[in-house]
């Protein structure tokens, strides 16, 4: 996104930093975090239970990715990289508690829903339009249930009760929604025709629900499919970011 924006290959490069450092900071703490949890439910995929790593080294390396994450996010500037530690704060509180209330998509679309403003502020100076931020926290959304929805058995044997897991079986089919709804946006509020780029993506989306409601059991990769055109209308409209 950042690249279709036009930010420079150095500028792409920070961008890819402090994303990666972010993420690394997040992925670790969340695995350190839920430890005993996923000790209790034999969570194979899981390199704490297979005892690859420990709970401790982890956290260590959470909180040194948290802290350098800090000046890289600050060199795309304090504005750009205030979103981006906005993001990062928003996952540290969906790991440390959030994940367990009501409200567990919250963080995920108040942090999505920056990103796009990230990109913008750090290339052009100026705050993503509304449909990127909207869009951004319909795709955060989608993502939340997207994840949760293959260890809805886990959590709930751990005692995990977050939004997704309070949806029980439902959360499989209202999971691609908020994706399909990202994509319709970014294809049709930018100014100027849709295209056949466009046309394409809603046409590639709508078939998709449709397999989805038709089979009930449809594999799950369908939404990743309608997750993964979500994210490629971003890509494409980043010149109508800025």
């Amino acid at each position: 996104m950042a690249w279709s924006t036009g930010r420079s290959p150095a500028g792409c490069l920070l961008v890819a930093a402090t994303i990666l450092t972010g993420h690394l900071s997040i992925g670790w703490s969340n695995d350190a975090i839920d430890a005993t949890r996923d000790t209790i439910v034999a969570r194979q995929d899981k390199p704490v239970v297979r005892g690859l790593v420990s709970r401790r080294t982890l956290a260590i390396g959470a909180g040194v990715m948290l802290v350098v994450t800090i000046p890289l996010s600050l060199a795309n500037g304090i504005a750009a990289g205030s979103m981006h530690l906005l993001f990062v704060a928003c996952a540290w509180a969906y790991n440390l508690g959030l994940k367990s209330t009501a409200i567990s998509w919250v963080p995920y679309a108040v942090a999505f829903g920056a990103l796009p403003s990230f990109v913008t502020l750090g290339t052009a100076d100026v705050w993503a339009p509304w449909w990127a931020t909207a869009a951004g926290a319909l795709l955060g959304i989608g993502a939340h249930l997207a994840n949760v929805v293959p260890d809805l058995a886990d959590d709930l044997a751990t005692g995990v009760r977050g939004w997704p897991q309070r949806l029980g079986p439902y959360a499989r089919l209202i999971a691609p929604l908020p994706l399909a709804a990202a994509t319709a946006l970014l294809v049709i509020a930018p100014a100027g025709a849709i295209g056949v780029i466009g046309w394409i993506a809603l046409a590639v989306v709508a078939g998709l629900l449709v397999v989805i409601v038709a089979w009930r059991n449809a594999p799950f990769l369908i939404t990743i499919g309608i997750a993964a055109v979500s994210v490629i209308s971003l890509i494409l409209r980043g010149d109508a970011l800025v």
